[in-house]
C-alpha cells in the first residue's frame, strides 16, 4: 500500500469516526433535553412540543446518563475532526470529502447546543 493511499485512509477514518460520534452525541443530547429543554423552546418559538412527551418518558430516567454520553462523544468527535484537518493531504490523494467536512461540524454545534440546553433546563 502506497504512503499515499494510507495516509487518505487514515483521514477517511477520522472523518468517519468523528461523524458517528457527533452522530451519536446528537442521538445523545437529543434524548437529555427532550423531556424539558426542547418543549419548552419549541413552546417559546410557537410551536407543539407534544410529540416528545413519548421520547421524554423513555429518555427521563437515563438524562444524566444521556447528558454524560454526549459530554464525553462531542469533544472527541471534535478532536477527530481537527486532526482530520489539520492532516495534510498528499498531493495526488483523494482525501478531500466536502459533504463530511460542512455536515460534521454542523451536527457537532446542534448537539452541543442541545447538550447545553438539556444540562440548564433541566
Amino acid at each position: 500500500m502506497s504512503e499515499a493511499s494510507a495516509s487518505a485512509n487514515a483521514i477517511k477514518r477520522r472523518e468517519n469516526g468523528a461523524l458517528l460520534l457527533a452522530a451519536g452525541g446528537l442521538a445523545a443530547a437529543f434524548g437529555t433535553a427532550s423531556c424539558c429543554a426542547l418543549p419548552v423552546l419549541l413552546g417559546a418559538i410557537g410551536l407543539g412540543g407534544a410529540w416528545l412527551g413519548g421520547i421524554a418518558l423513555l429518555a427521563g430516567p437515563y438524562q444524566p446518563w444521556l447528558l454524560l454520553a454526549a459530554a464525553s462523544c462531542l469533544p472527541v468527535a471534535a478532536g477527530l475532526l481537527w486532526r482530520s484537518r489539520a492532516a495534510a493531504c498528499l498531493p495526488g490523494a483523494a482525501c478531500k470529502r466536502p459533504g463530511l467536512r460542512l455536515f460534521t461540524p454542523i451536527t457537532l454545534a446542534l448537539a452541543a447546543i442541545l447538550a447545553l440546553l438539556g444540562y440548564a433546563i433541566a
